[in-house]
C-alpha cells in the first residue's frame, strides 16, 4: 500500500507521495512513485502511482518507452495535446498491461490492484488532475472538489475535507498535505517517509520545484510536532460529558 495525493488550485498544484513499498513484513524498501515527463517550456506531466509496483512500474515504462521510440499516429506523453489525451494515454497503458499480465496474475491469486494520479500543464490549457484506475477509465478534480487521493486515503482525509479549496494558497496546502500525511504515517505501517514533494505554479512549465522529505527535514519535523500538540491541547480543552455525573 502507499499513499498518493494531488491537489488542484488556482494558483498550480501539488502533489506528493510516500515512497514505502513491501511484499510482507520483512520485506520493506523504498521506491519513489512521483514520475515526471516534462519538456521545458511546453509541458510537465505528473503520474503517482499507488497499488501492485510491478504493475505501476511496468506502465511508467511503458510510457517512456512510447516516448522514446514513437510510432506513427500512436499518441505519447510528449505529442498529447491536452492533459485530456494524457490521461486517455495513461489509461490506455493500464489496459495494454492487463492484457499482458492480468490472467498470468489472476493464476497466482493476484488481484490486479493500480492507481495513477496523473497531473500537470500542457501550454494552452490550465493544470489538470485525473485519477485513472486499473480498468484504464479515469475521473477529474474540479474547483468544486479539487483534490484526489490513492492508496491508503482514510487517514489522510479529514484534514484536507476541512481545509482545502481552489481558492486555497499553495504554501497553506502544502502544510495541510504535510499533515495527511503525518495522520496516515501515524496509523498505517504501510506507509512512510521519505516523502516525495512536489510544487507546480500555473504557467511554470517546468519541474524545478521538488524536494524528498525525511523525518529530520526541520520544516516536516515542527508540522509534526506541532499538529501532535495541538490535538492535545484543543481536546483538553474541550468540555467533558456530564452523563451519568
Amino acid at each position: 500500500m502507499t499513499y498518493c495525493v494531488g491537489i488542484l488550485l488556482e494558483q498550480g498544484l501539488v502533489l506528493a507521495s510516500d515512497t514505502r513499498t513491501n511484499a510482507g513484513v520483512d520485506q520493506v524498501a523504498i521506491a519513489p512513485k512521483t514520475h515526471v515527463f516534462d519538456q521545458a517550456g511546453e509541458r510537465v506531466i505528473v503520474l503517482l502511482t499507488a497499488g501492485n509496483l510491478a504493475i505501476t512500474q511496468s506502465v511508467v515504462n511503458l510510457l517512456r518507452e512510447q516516448i522514446k521510440e514513437p510510432e506513427p499516429g500512436v499518441a505519447n506523453l510528449n505529442s498529447v495535446h491536452s492533459m485530456f489525451e494524457a490521461a486517455t494515454v495513461v489509461g490506455a497503458a493500464m489496459r495494454s498491461i492487463y492484457h499482458r499480465d492480468g490472467d498470468s496474475l489472476k493464476e497466482h491469486g493476484i488481484d490486479f490492484t493500480a492507481s495513477i494520479l496523473v497531473a500537470g500543464q500542457i501550454k494552452g490549457e490550465k493544470p489538470r488532475l485525473f485519477n485513472v484506475y486499473a480498468a484504464g477509465n479515469f475521473i477529474e478534480a474540479t474547483s468544486d472538489t479539487p483534490y484526489l487521493q490513492i492508496g491508503e486515503t482514510k487517514y489522510g482525509k479529514p484534514i484536507i475535507d476541512r481545509v482545502i479549496n481552489y481558492q486555497t494558497d499553495m504554501m497553506e496546502a502544502v502544510k495541510c498535505v504535510l499533515i495527511s500525511f503525518d495522520s496516515t504515517i501515524r496509523s498505517n505501517i504501510s506507509v512512510a517517509m521519505p516523502i516525495d514533494l512536489m510544487i507546480y505554479r500555473t504557467d511554470a512549465l517546468t519541474a524545478d520545484c521538488r524536494q524528498r522529505l525525511t523525518e529530520h527535514d526541520p520544516y516536516y519535523a515542527s508540522v509534526h510536532k506541532g499538529w501532535g500538540e495541538g490535538l492535545k491541547t484543543v481536546f483538553s480543552s474541550l468540555p467533558n460529558p456530564e452523563w451519568g455525573a
